[in-house]
């Protein structure tokens, strides 16, 4: 039996590229690759259930700091419309996912993309970017034992790429290596491309699955709202991995003085605020029920206060009483700030 490794985002045509390969013989092994913008929401359950659905394994793999450092700033294929370097992270995931492929002793790697559903990285120049940096990750004598450079050997590709297999597409692309080798028989993989969904709303109803999601419709990168504010963070000071948390939830303010400030909206994002931040301080409020903030440590005096009043006012208070509110390391007493007048800090009107 081969075995093929799937990337699985969470998307319908991940899901049905795995069940065409499952219906094949073939051992499928769904592999999730959590970035840190995939969700504001924990998706886990829901991958679950939708990889028993379709009757496959998964695997989530924590990629969020290597993804961080190493792509998310500096893309070698620039960015989408939003913050989104699209191919660089595809590229990514199938690095990621060859490497898996020697560990877990499988055979190739397949992706749900269909060729023309997004403008910037279901192109087929998009696909052949990819393709020309998994081949030279393929160079790469770890995988010495999976390709025959020199083609003496016909069991194997000459190159890493010709393993990837995209069965919603695969008839309008060149036959790949698990084609050619007959471990995947081409007749029973797809010709679907562009925008449209009846091809795969109708294979839902056919296999009566409950559990799927629309396409593109998960990765916050191409969020208006992260994006500017990861566009915002990053020119004013070098960000770090924390601030993933705090440019996808909560208020994201600008200070006077320009120090950037967030509050949370609520108990979940309170959770999600109250973890250490190397370069933020945690606001407290002390003598009443409200949210948590951050501000920047390097924030000067009056702005640290401005931030503390800010949050103040998002608390369960009264405009003419003082409060204890903590600021990092310093406690103070303060009034709340006037909630008419905090729209103007807000980075998103």
């Amino acid at each position: 039996m081969k075995k093929a490794l799937a990337l699985f985002s969470g998307g319908l045509d991940s899901m049905i590229s795995m069940k065409l390969l499952k219906d094949q013989g073939i051992e499928v092994i769904a592999l999730h690759f959590n970035i840190g913008f995939g969700a504001n929401r924990d998706k886990l359950e829901y991958l679950k259930n939708a990889t028993a659905q379709v009757g496959v394994e998964l695997k989530v793999c924590d990629i969020r700091e290597q993804f961080f450092n190493e792509i998310l700033f500096t893309p070698k294929y620039g960015y989408g419309k939003f913050f989104n370097p699209c191919i660089d992270c595809h590229a990514n995931m199938f690095t990621h996912a060859f490497y898996k492929l020697l560990e877990l002793n499988a055979d190739f790697v397949i992706s749900g993309e269909v060729i023309g559903q997004r403008p910037k990285s279901q192109r087929r120049e998009a696909l052949d970017q990819v393709k020309k940096i998994i081949r030279e990750i393929g160079k790469n004598s770890a995988f010495d034992t999976v390709v025959s450079r020199d083609g003496s050997d016909t069991s194997k590709p000459s190159f890493l790429d010709e393993l990837i297999l995209r069965p919603m597409s695969a008839k309008l692309l060149e036959p790949t290596f698990p084609e050619k080798a007959g471990w995947v028989d081409r007749e029973r993989l797809l010709d679907v491309s562009g925008r449209g969904r009846n091809t795969q709303l109708s294979m839902v109803e056919q296999f009566g699955w409950k559990y799927y999601e629309k396409p593109g419709g998960g990765c916050l990168l191409t969020d208006t709202s992260v994006s500017l504010k990861l566009k915002d963070l990053s020119s004013h000071r070098k960000m770090v991995i924390e601030d993933s948390t705090m440019v996808k939830i909560g208020r994201y303010m600008v200070l006077e003085n320009g120090a950037r400030c967030v509050i949370a909206r609520n108990d979940e994002e309170n959770h999600k605020l109250d973890n250490p931040h190397p370069l933020m301080d945690k606001i407290e409020l002390l003598d009443c029920v409200g949210p948590i903030g951050l501000v920047e440590k390097s924030a000067s005096q009056e702005d640290r206060i401005l931030a503390g009043r800010i949050t103040l006012s998002y608390g369960k208070s009264e405009i003419s009483q003082s409060y204890r509110v903590k600021i990092g390391e310093e406690e103070k007493e303060l009034f709340p700030y006037d909630k008419e007048e905090i729209r103007k800090f807000l980075f998103l009107k």
